[in-house]
């Protein structure tokens, strides 16, 4: 091992170009490593330490600037909650596997411990379906003398293509519309079966997966698809843009967009994108779909990741058996 001659500070760049080329991680995953290492630059500033070096690293530095994270307000004055508190970890961790690959002397990465379990993290937050249809439905609830304008046209799709596939907002965001080239003026064949259309995409890590669109999601595809008189790639745009920029929409925008009509469908605040994935996820468990297959449906890599769902529909069967099965019945 040997020692840096530069700061950790200086290194960041470094690492986020390995995470690049050697880790093959995708651009979102590198740019959440770049947000979360920021707050640790911003705590070696606060401390004075901007100038550390790897090996000068001390477990008394890792345990104060967790202390600075538990300490830390967030958006709207409330603390990191633990959950968040493990991300900016996770990537002082995977820092330190940085330095250990690249032979530069520094603490393990396992020095940087994480809460082996907390409620929060075990808790997947989802909808049940009459909250999802509830949601779905608020883009074009309006009365059918006044038909849907494009905007709205435009957030119903993506309401409908988010449960229907279990896509991330980031893979939703990538997504362009020559990639649905073959669905647009083509109706259904019901004599062939095709009510569906799947897709390939490049999902988190860089693994192609397919995703599925369901006759109720394709249908709404097709008509949004259909007020689209501009020339933009991206499938789903950003109307008010004045520039001549690319008027994708932004995730941040998407989580807007959902975040109004989970208000205006009167479903729990904590309404998100990743919500509707949790939502798909779960439902497919409640319906009997094999663990397995789930995993592919969401692309994860560990199914580890993916039986975390399996907390949602044991605590199901737990209520079904009490209120059903409790002995209160017997003589």
């Amino acid at each position: 091992m040997r020692k840096s001659s530069k700061p950790i500070k200086e290194r960041i760049p470094d690492f986020l170009d390995y995470c690049e080329v050697e880790k093959g991680l995708s651009n979102n995953t590198q740019r959440n490593y770049q947000r979360y290492l920021k707050k640790f630059e911003v705590w070696l500033q606060k401390k004075n330490k901007q100038d550390l070096k790897p090996h000068e690293l001390t477990n008394d530095d890792i345990w104060n600037y967790r202390l600075f994270l538990s300490r830390t307000p967030a958006e709207h004055g409330k603390l990191l909650s633990k959950l968040t508190q493990n991300y900016y970890l996770i990537a002082l961790r995977a820092l330190l596997a940085y330095f250990v690959a690249k032979d530069i002397s520094a603490l393990p990465p396992a020095k940087v411990t994480l809460p082996k379990d907390t409620e929060e993290a075990r808790t997947i937050k989802f909808l049940d379906l009459d909250q999802i249809e509830r949601l779905l439905n608020s883009p074009t609830s309006q009365p059918a003398s006044q038909p849907a304008s494009p905007t709205e046209l435009r957030d119903k799709t993506i309401l409908e293509t988010f449960f229907s596939t279990g896509m991330r907002i980031a893979e939703l965001v990538s997504l362009n519309r020559e990639q649905f080239d073959s669905i647009e003026d083509k109706p259904f064949d019901s004599t062939q079966g095709k009510q569906d259309f799947e897709l390939g995409i490049i999902g988190k890590g860089n693994r192609p997966r397919t995703v599925y669109f369901s006759e109720r999601a394709l249908e709404w595809l097709k008509k949004y698809l259909k007020t689209r008189r501009d020339k933009e790639k991206a499938l789903f745009i950003n109307y008010r843009s004045r520039t001549q920029e690319d008027n994708r929409l932004t995730a941040r925008s998407i989580e807007r967009i959902i975040k109004k009509y989970a208000v205006k469908a009167g479903v729990p605040f904590f309404t998100t994108p990743h919500t509707l994935r949790h939502s798909y996820a779960t439902d497919l468990l409640s319906q009997g779909v094999d663990l397995r297959a789930i995993q592919e449906f969401l692309g994860h890599k560990n199914i580890m990741t993916t039986q975390l769902y399996t907390h949602v529909t044991n605590k199901r069967l737990r209520d079904i058996h009490r209120q059903f099965h409790s002995g209160k019945n017997l003589k």
